[in-house]
């Protein structure tokens, strides 16, 4: 087995179960902070604000990582996040107000960010031949831990406490770290630039500016994980209250994520094997216009059954989106410049999913659960066309810089 091999199914693996590790306490925050005596518009400002507060670091400090990793390698940004993680989630299971669990979301969002590292890690040790169906495999292990992790969280939530949940988190997350020393052997040679690490840790927005193409993909990362993550805070409360009591809505709550991750696991490896032949633009809008679909008779279910179902369509349609998106970044960056380049599309990411939770919170309390359904339909469907707009203009003569995003690599020999 060539060494890029061992290292992919070792990077596959460590980020499976970091993204499990992080996913097991996702549907046990807002029940945690119940616990910690919140009830009505407290619950879903505090909710919403650890989200956000967790992702607008991740925001501030993603493009700074990723030009870290350019200039010393992209292992240990890896294993920073893991690590990282690992401690900090760890000590949430001390705290005792919700001010701590804030404080402590917002520097885990900070200082982790496993899957732009391993997103970059993974596209500089693979050939350029399988990057398309690399970073597809990779979305499945993210999406399958997103998986597994909400229902292990809720199992455990419900039947050993809450605050066990965050220390198995921090296990997990430490197993991973060990995977990534052990196995992981990384073949970018980094070259520092002249000046202290400080200097280095200075984002590079290069990239945009050499391929503005790139600035079009980012915006739509911006709306997808926008969209998405109106919803997902809210979620357990929403189920919560269609089963008409606390009684194992953890569990429930995990169930429901983890089939929508699970459906996007397989979307997500399939589509990243055939989105080159179909066309990386082609496959955007058409998980686009799905999702929309799905997510629109969301706000009207009236048992957890159904909201589970529906999950499920909106799960395949959005994994086939950023496998598409990643591998357009990949072909169109630089070799040397991709850790800025993802970094920056980590940045991009986190700004979404931060404004989402906020958005959600405020929308929720406004007009009630069902309405952040509403919402995201609202953004998917112009997210979509938009996108349409774009495939439009790549079919034509080639002239502009969206078309030389998506038109370009469309006519790439598939998997590029």
């Amino acid at each position: 087995m060539s060494d890029w091999h061992r290292s992919f199914k070792a990077i596959w693996i460590a980020e499976f179960i970091a993204i499990a590790g992080f996913a097991t306490t996702t549907p046990i925050i807002p029940f945690y902070l119940q616990d910690l005596g919140l009830g009505g518009a407290s619950l879903n400002f505090w909710n919403g604000f650890t989200q956000t507060g967790a992702s607008l670091a991740m925001a501030l400090m993603a493009p700074i990582w990723g030009s870290l990793a350019d200039s010393y390698g992209r292992k240990p940004m890896l294993l920073r996040a893991m690590l990282g993680g690992a401690v900090l989630i760890g000590l949430m299971s001390l705290t005792t107000a919700p001010w701590q669990v804030a404080l402590l979301r917002t520097v885990q969002g900070g200082l982790t960010g496993t899957v732009a590292a391993a997103t970059v890690l993974t596209a500089s040790i693979v050939p350029p031949a399988e990057v398309g169906y690399r970073l597809g495999l990779m979305q499945m292990a993210i999406y399958l831990g997103n998986s597994v992790g909400p229902l292990f969280g809720g199992v455990v939530g419900d039947q050993a406490g809450y605050r066990i949940n965050f220390l198995v988190t921090g296990v997990l997350l430490l197993s991973s770290a060990l995977i990534i020393m052990r196995f992981v052997r990384e073949d970018f040679t980094p070259a520092p630039r002249s000046g202290s690490i400080l200097r280095n840790a200075v984002p590079d927005f290069s990239p945009i500016v050499q391929v503005p193409a790139l600035a079009a993909l980012l915006a739509v990362v911006f709306m997808v994980q926008f969209a998405n993550s109106v919803a997902v805070p809210m979620l357990p409360l929403f189920v919560q209250s269609l089963s008409r009591g606390a009684e194992r809505a953890g569990s429930m709550s995990g169930l429901i994520i983890a089939a929508s991750s699970g459906a996007g696991a397989l979307a997500a490896a399939t589509i990243g094997k055939v989105s080159g032949r179909f066309g990386y633009g082609r496959t955007l809008l058409f998980c686009l216009g799905g999702a929309f679909l799905f997510y629109l008779p969301q706000g009207f279910v009236s048992t957890p059954w159904q909201l589970l179902a529906l999950r499920l369509g909106s799960g395949v349609c959005l994994g086939g989106t950023m496998p598409s998106v990643n591998a357009l970044i990949a072909t169109l960056c630089a070799r040397e410049r991709q850790g800025s380049t993802f970094g920056l599309s980590a940045s991009i990411s986190s700004t979404g999913m931060a404004l989402g939770p906020a958005v959600g919170a405020v929308v929720a309390t406004a007009a009630g659960y069902p309405s952040v359904f509403f919402v995201t339909t609202a953004i998917l469907g112009v997210v979509g066309a938009v996108t349409a707009f774009s495939v439009g203009r790549s079919s034509r003569p080639r002239t502009d810089d969206m078309s030389a995003g998506i038109g370009v690599a469309d006519e790439k020999e598939p998997g590029v």
